[in-house]
């Protein structure tokens, strides 16, 4: 990659993030910490207003837009077989919103790269066994409540068909073993427990912070899963 692609690349990134440490623009980019700093540098010089906060890492200064992203035709390819993948993987919810925002970048595309992208979509198949029904529409919402650290309710059903009510604290969601899950601290067990999002009844966001204020995180959990796949 060169330098100034790298720039916008740097650019865009900080666009997409709050903030962005020097290490991730590294890592990201495969260059020295020396070179970030030289090119956060060229970035002010040119004009964008690059901060930086210690402990956080850099950010765009508020009010400040870069103009509209392009794409080319690899990245809109990449998108686009991200499609494919999105619909067989997860819920109504995600594919709708994801859907919208497909149209969105699509709209920015130019004419030859819109045709070339309608034809490739001619030619790319899923093909899954039926046990993949994701016949729910509840990812967003516990997306939703993930992030903003919210306490929800549900109404579940376990492998015995018994139907529980919980108050959960929901810290992530895993894919494993074929099937989404929920893995959040259950008030009702007073324990972290995992949840098969297709069994879930009914979500109500209560709208009411984590009461819990020392969660584990999801990586720390993971490595109880019962099974690596």
């Amino acid at each position: 990659m060169n330098r100034i692609d790298r720039l916008f690349g740097i650019s865009t990134l900080l666009q997409s993030r709050k903030y962005v440490t020097t290490e991730t623009i590294a890592q990201t980019f495969d260059i020295s910490i020396r070179t970030v700093y030289r090119d956060i540098r060229a970035l002010n010089e040119q004009g964008i207003p690059v901060g930086f906060e210690p402990n956080k890492g850099y950010f765009l200064a508020e009010g400040y837009f870069l103009q509209p992203v392009s794409f080319n035709t690899e990245e809109a390819n990449a998108l686009l077989l991200i499609e494919s993948l999105v619909s067989g993987f997860t819920d109504k919810s995600i594919q709708t919103y994801y859907a919208s925002a497909l149209n969105k970048i699509k709209a920015v595309l130019r004419s030859a790269q819109k045709e070339k992208l309608e034809a490739l979509n001619e030619n790319i198949r899923l093909q899954l066994p039926s046990c993949f029904n994701y016949n729910f529409n509840y990812l967003s919402a516990l997306q939703n409540a993930i992030s903003a650290k919210k306490i929800i309710d549900i109404d579940y059903r376990n492998s015995q068909d018994e139907i529980s009510r919980r108050e959960l604290e929901p810290i992530g969601l895993v894919f494993y073993a074929l099937n989404w899950h929920l893995i959040a601290w259950c008030h009702k067990r007073n324990e972290y427990r995992d949840f098969r999002v297709s069994r879930i009844q009914k979500i109500r966001n209560l709208d009411i912070p984590f009461r819990k204020t020392d969660h584990i995180t999801l990586n720390e959990y993971m490595e109880f899963l019962p099974v690596n796949y």
